[in-house]
């Protein structure tokens, strides 16, 4: 186990915000994991459970314990003609796995290439991306409860998926229970899904496999995100909300282009990015904080930026959409 005091988390937020915690500690196995939890220090402090930090906004220095999975690997658990499982530690780099399962010309994931993240982070949000989500190739999920300090595992049933949601960012939920591996169900002979973004026009002229696809949605992603390196930012920033059938319609009569995407028979999920758009506020700027001028969902690090400034960046697009739309924007990145 790693103990570190005043520690830099520059390295572990994507917004790359210089800031520092009280104590970090990485736990490399659950054996680590178990002993941390029956520590009576570490449950007298404030803490937080982080992968990459590519989800967090860190708003100030932490005064308290970050702790990070280190724990690793890639096993097949079982496995017939059609179906590989694979149980993976949750401090697996996410984009590594995704390469690592096409490579072996194993199937479903390969649509949530190049996003940022950690294994065990892509069960807690329920990443998605190009008509895909993480669940639907989650098998079960093997965490350790805090109040308990005992292993439980769920089933992808038992973690109730939903978008950009699941069991462990419910309120009565969120921050109780610490994820140590993932089981991935992909399949040897797999299906593709084309239909999203532009899929089909990367692979024009190009054989239908999943390493073009890969390769397509990498391209995509490239196209339209900022790098990291350059900008600090965390990908996208909101989730795209879900308006009734009506509201839908009501806005229509103003916005005839406004796009939807049907929910169930009483609601639409419309685009965060084509509101933010809409609005005028590509580029909005406050302090070193600004709205990316090529994907208006994102948010960046654009001149030395404060989690402040991102966070008051932030409630002024909610304000401006909300006077706007009348619709609430909820963001997809945690605060802390």
């Amino acid at each position: 186990m790693r103990i570190e005091q005043n520690y830099s988390l520059l390295k572990h937020n994507t917004f790359n915000l210089d800031i520092k915690t009280r104590w970090f500690v990485e736990y490399e196995s659950e054996e680590d994991l178990r002993k941390l939890l029956q520590d009576e220090y570490f449950f007298s402090q404030s803490f937080w459970h982080i992968g990459q930090g590519s989800n967090l906004l860190f708003l100030d220095h932490f005064n308290g314990v970050i702790v990070h999975s280190a724990i690793k690997g890639i096993e097949i658990v079982k496995e017939n003609t059609e179906v590989v499982w694979l149980k993976v530690g949750a401090s697996e780099d996410w984009d590594s796995f995704v390469s690592y399962c096409v490579d072996k010309n194993w199937g479903g994931i390969e649509n949530l290439s190049y996003i940022p993240g950690e294994v065990g982070a892509s069960a807690f949000q329920n990443i998605g991306a190009y008509g895909v989500e993480a669940s639907d190739c989650i098998e079960e999920v093997h965490m350790y409860s805090l109040q308990s300090g005992n292993k439980q595992v769920l089933s992808n049933k038992e973690c109730n998926y939903s978008y950009r949601n699941s069991f462990f960012k419910q309120t009565e939920n969120r921050g109780k229970y610490y994820i140590t591996y993932v089981v991935y169900r992909l399949q040897k002979n797999p299906t593709y899904k084309l239909d999203y973004g532009d899929i089909r026009k990367k692979l024009v002229d190009k054989e239908i496999n999943l390493k073009n696809i890969r390769q397509a949605i990498i391209e995509i992603r490239k196209e339209k995100l900022p790098d990291p390196k350059e900008y600090g930012n965390a990908g996208s920033f909101f989730t795209n909300p879900y308006i009734t059938i009506e509201h839908y319609e009501s806005l229509k009569q103003n916005y005839p282009d406004i796009p939807s995407y049907p929910i169930d028979e009483k609601r639409v999920k419309v685009p965060a990015a084509w509101l933010i758009d809409k609005a005028g506020l590509k580029g909005h700027e406050h302090g070193g904080a600004a709205v990316h001028t090529k994907q208006p969902l994102v948010l960046i690090n654009k001149n030395q930026a404060t989690g402040d400034d991102i966070a008051l960046l932030a409630a002024d697009i909610q304000r401006i959409i909300q006077e706007k739309f009348g619709i609430e924007l909820l963001p997809e990145v945690n605060y802390i």
